[in-house]
């Protein structure tokens, strides 16, 4: 199992910042949600033409790699069906230019299960994506967020998937939080599917979500990886601490440093 996060969590770091800390922390991997002020990777300073074989220079150099574009693709928005099929194209473009082997997207807009999603309409083009990106040999995840947090109606949409560049993102506090999913049983029902990880904590204050250091909520991150471990996982875990969207949240070397020496000790 490898470790990595999450730009989510450091909005406010440079590129250099954010590779650097990476490599002294002990991490093995940076997963793409935003670099700076420029939340489109395909847009970010790093990635343009004039600095991208730099930049691979740079990872390669630090023996870091980039595990995972994750971009804000939501797939069932079939208002703007035409854009966000186009953005999902760039990131393609980009993770075979970057030599990545996986790029996100969503079927649900937010992590909160939603009531207005057509699932045809997320199978229908999510094979589309599929397709192009085969060419590249590029794998889409699709995550476990909204109502697709839930393991039957995930699983029953990876069923319909014609290409075996698919795969799932498994968001460990959305199958717990929101549809109290056991680990085990989530593993059970599409551990098959998952090729990359998402990890956070949070507890339930006043009603709502509050996202805590990992250890310090009650979603069984712990347990989740020793299932993972115990069956031969060997993708990425990456911490999502969400600071980009609650700038309230601690800072980043705070987090990050905890977080590395939480997820190795187990």
């Amino acid at each position: 199992m490898k470790i990595g996060f999450s730009t989510l969590g450091c909005p406010d770091w440079s590129w250099d910042e954010i590779i650097a800390s990476a490599k002294d922390m002990g991490f093995d991997g940076i997963e793409i949600r935003g670099i700076g002020n420029e939340i489109f990777a395909p847009k970010a300073q790093p990635f343009l033409d004039k600095n991208i074989e730099t930049t691979k220079q740079k990872i390669k150099h630090l023996n870091i790699e980039i595990c995972c574009l994750t971009s804000s693709c939501v797939i069932g928005d079939e208002k703007n069906a035409a854009s966000i099929m186009h953005e999902a194209g760039q990131y393609v473009s980009l993770a075979s230019r970057l030599g990545v082997k996986y790029i996100r997207v969503l079927g649900d807009k937010a992590p909160q299960p939603s009531s207005d999603v057509d699932i045809k309409s997320v199978i229908d083009h999510y094979n589309t994506i599929l397709k192009e990106a085969k060419k590249h040999d590029i794998n889409v995840l699709i995550e476990t967020n909204g109502v697709f947090a839930n393991s039957h109606t995930i699983g029953r949409l990876m069923k319909n998937v014609e290409f075996d560049n698919c795969g799932i993102l498994w968001d460990v506090h959305h199958t717990y939080r929101f549809f109290n999913e056991d680990p085990q049983y989530t593993f059970d029902s599409i551990g098959k599917y998952i090729k990359h990880v998402h990890v956070k904590d949070s507890l339930i204050e006043e009603s709502s979500v509050k996202y805590k250091l990992l250890g310090q909520g009650d979603i069984p991150v712990k347990a989740a990886l020793t299932i993972l471990k115990n069956h031969g996982y060997d993708g990425y875990v990456c911490l999502e601490w969400v600071k980009r969207w609650c700038s309230e949240l601690e800072e980043p070397g705070i987090v990050f440093s905890h977080a590395i020496n939480y997820l190795k000790n187990i």
